[in-house]
């Protein structure tokens, strides 16, 4: 099971009332929260290895590179040229301080909590997975990780609906159903329909149900492309005029699109812990930030 754990923390967040304090009272909706997440996660699938996976960096220049709207409309202040950290991202202000609390816990709990410089965890999910030897569930809100979905590899993404107690199972036949791809052409699909959140400009004029007709029609990006400079294919000639002027974008846009599967991930063991790694430390942050039940819950879920 690996965890988009940015994702899964905003959700609890956004979904835990904020007068959810520590004892001197600072919020810590989104640290309870993450942990309730992953208690009933573990106690509803029992995964054998649990990874958090992490933004190290959560705009890649590389990608920035390629496309400079890639998430721009999210920086809350950019790094100085030439620096080797990110832009920094605009986050709720009282979200910001849980973010090395979740961090910390996580760590005297024992659960891998993997990342690599450079990087989003979309991209550490997409290698794990690719290196992973069995079946695997992605947890996570975002829907850019679909493309993972391959139902011969028994790959899943577990998409939270409300809260994690409502999961979409997110497998092939769900993917074809709704949107007429399977996991291997959703890539394709967002890159041409566009992603406003995440400021993919997409191919003016080609929409999801018109992006699934053509990848239906012509089997992939490069099969759509090759039609637009085909004066015989049935494309509309609105639909190759949209095409033809979008290529620098569509050019350059897969490798933005499209998650990693060759990071340079730090060895660790994923095996879901029997318990926590640092009982001690553990012990001192539940006492400062009042972690009481969701703790708690969490310790009762794992194997023993």
């Amino acid at each position: 099971m690996l965890l988009d754990t940015a994702s899964l923390y905003f959700r609890a967040y956004f979904g835990v009332p904020e007068s959810v304090k520590s004892p001197d009272g600072i919020p810590v909706n989104a640290v309870r929260g993450l942990l309730d997440f992953i208690a009933r996660l573990v106690q509803d699938h029992h995964p054998d290895d649990l990874v958090a996976c992490m933004d190290f960096d959560w705009r890649p220049q590389w990608r920035v590179d390629l496309i400079p709207s890639y998430k721009a409309h999210r920086v809350a202040e950019e790094a100085p040229a030439g620096s080797a950290e990110p832009d920094e991202e605009e986050i709720p202000d009282t979200l910001s301080p849980q973010v090395p609390v979740i961090e910390e816990v996580l760590d005297a709990l024992g659960i891998a909590r993997i990342g690599a410089a450079g990087y989003e965890a979309d991209d550490i999910i997409g290698t794990l997975t690719a290196r992973a030897t069995g079946p695997v569930d992605i947890v996570t809100g975002d829907r850019d990780l679909f493309q993972l979905v391959d139902d011969d590899r028994g790959i899943r993404i577990l998409y939270p609906l409300k809260g994690v107690g409502t999961l979409q199972i997110t497998d092939g036949t769900l993917l074809r159903e709704k949107y007429g791809v399977d996991g291997s052409g959703y890539a394709d699909l967002a890159l041409l329909r566009g992603d406003p959140s995440d400021g993919l400009p997409g191919v003016p004029g080609i929409g999801e149900k018109t992006a699934a007709k053509l990848l239906d029609a012509y089997g992939d990006l490069a099969g759509i492309m090759a039609a637009a400079d085909d004066p015989a294919s049935k494309l509309t000639p609105a639909q190759r005029k949209r095409l033809t002027e979008a290529r620098p974008y569509v050019d350059v846009a897969p490798k933005v699109v499209r998650v990693a599967t060759d990071v340079p991930v730090p060895d660790a063991d994923h095996a879901l812990p029997a318990g926590p790694a640092d009982p001690e430390r553990l012990e001192a942050l539940a006492d400062r930030w009042g972690l009481g039940g969701s703790l708690q819950r969490l310790l009762a879920t794992l194997p023993r």
